[in-house]
């Protein structure tokens, strides 16, 4: 490992071809670019570095950005990469303030994890910069070795070593410690992640949820400044998912850890983070709280990825009300759309209520009971359908017909 050293001011030109995560485990057991889980350098390994520039929040596809409330640990600033002629991040900006825990969210396709790679330093950029703790770690003329980025990362696929025991994978980046000091800091975050008396096992001894632990604990042993979480929990059954995504922010909450998840699964990014970024072929389509983007989307993008829901159409008035077949809504704020518009009505499951004393009927043509709720379609008089979630203990027949009335506290309206 001593040829994987950290040198201050270690710079070097932009490169193609680094480890793809996957296998970047076993690429450092060759002696190639080490994982950034073993990212254990001094604090100065990059003080040679050029300072950073202003301090930038996320920037939306209409390129506002707004202003950073505190130091920002990561800063994400327009960068861009491509893969021959197709560009698959395209001027995407985010910053991090430390201890916050962030997730670019996205289908498969849309960017996410080539921008947590490039973060990583596995990735060179065509262009804009990755600001770490107030250095340049990347632009499009320069690339901080991974080892010297102090950055941690936990994998879909875990990346243990088979042959090493639970022990040894959570020490094998900590080669600056002495024995006694490793053991001890290997014990402690068993211990954090659940695992305690557990460092004899081997990796093929445990379930996937023990390996995954397993991987937390190995990113988190050096005391990363940041941690990388790459569909960490995408192999594992969905109750346990839900489980372990929980536990995971309670871990990096108590230890202050600042931290990206990528994933495509909303409701594991609504239960590990503080903010979310939605992307969409390469760039961040909003930025905010889970609660944010599901009650305020900004674009039909966000709207249809974030929750269920149906767009129905309408007609903004002069009193700016919108006028709809299930009756008039008054937006909080009024809509930047001139009168006598048509505009399409964001209708989520929640905004319908179930009312056998509404005179507005409508009938069940599919329900998919959820235990304590059923998810009614219904068809409307006009034959355009809406989502209703009710329930369960209201066990309506597919064909019956039922009351319901709208509650839309935040009305969003795209125009048709």
């Amino acid at each position: 490992m001593d040829s994987m050293e950290a040198r201050p001011g270690n710079v070097v030109p932009a490169r193609r071809g680094l480890p793809h995560s996957s296998n970047a485990a076993h690429e450092m057991a060759r002696g190639a670019a080490p994982h950034p889980y073993n990212a254990h350098m001094r604090t100065d390994s990059y003080s040679r570095l050029p300072a950073s520039p202003a301090r930038t929040r996320p920037m939306t596809r209409s390129g506002t950005r707004e202003a950073a409330a505190g130091a920002a640990v990561i800063e994400v600033d327009r960068i861009r990469h491509a893969f021959g002629r197709h560009a698959v991040v395209k001027g995407l900006s985010f910053a991090l303030a430390r201890g916050n825990i962030a997730c670019l969210l996205g289908p498969s396709g849309c960017g996410k994890t080539t921008v947590l790679r490039a973060i990583a330093g596995f990735e060179p950029l065509q262009d804009g910069r990755v600001v770490l703790d107030g250095q340049t770690v990347s632009s499009s003329d320069a690339l901080v070795p991974p080892e010297q980025r102090r950055i941690g990362m936990v994998f879909q696929d875990y990346a243990l070593f088979p042959h090493l025991d639970v022990a040894a994978n959570v020490g094998f980046g900590l080669t600056r410690a002495g024995r006694a000091e490793r053991a001890a800091r290997v014990e402690e975050v068993l211990e954090l992640v659940g695992l305690a008396g557990s460092g004899s096992k081997y990796p093929h001894e445990l379930s996937g949820g023990q390996q995954q632990r397993v991987a937390l604990a190995r990113a988190l042993a050096p005391r990363p400044e940041l941690l990388l979480l790459d569909e960490p929990f995408s192999n594992l059954d969905v109750d346990l998912r839900e489980r372990l995504s929980l536990e995971v922010r309670a871990i990096l909450k108590a230890q202050g850890t600042t931290a990206i998840l990528v994933t495509h699964d909303q409701y594991e990014a609504f239960a590990m983070a503080d903010e979310i970024g939605v992307m969409h072929d390469g760039v961040i389509e909003q930025w905010g709280s889970a609660h944010e983007l599901y009650h305020r989307p900004k674009s039909r993008f966000v709207a249809g990825f974030i929750g269920q829901g149906v767009l129905m159409p309408g007609h903004l008035r002069g009193d700016a009300r919108i006028e709809v077949e299930l009756g008039m809504l008054q937006p909080a704020v009024p809509l930047q759309l001139p009168a006598d518009s048509a505009v399409d009505v964001l209708v989520r499951p929640d905004d319908i209520i179930h009312d056998d004393a509404s005179p507005m009927q409508a009938e069940v043509v599919h329900k998919a009971f959820r235990g304590a709720e059923i998810l009614y379609t219904l068809r409307l008089a006009s034959g355009g359908r809406v989502l209703a979630l009710v329930p369960s203990h209201h066990n309506h027949a597919v064909g019956e017909r039922i009351g319901i009335r709208v509650e839309i506290e935040d009305v969003v309206a795209f125009a048709a």
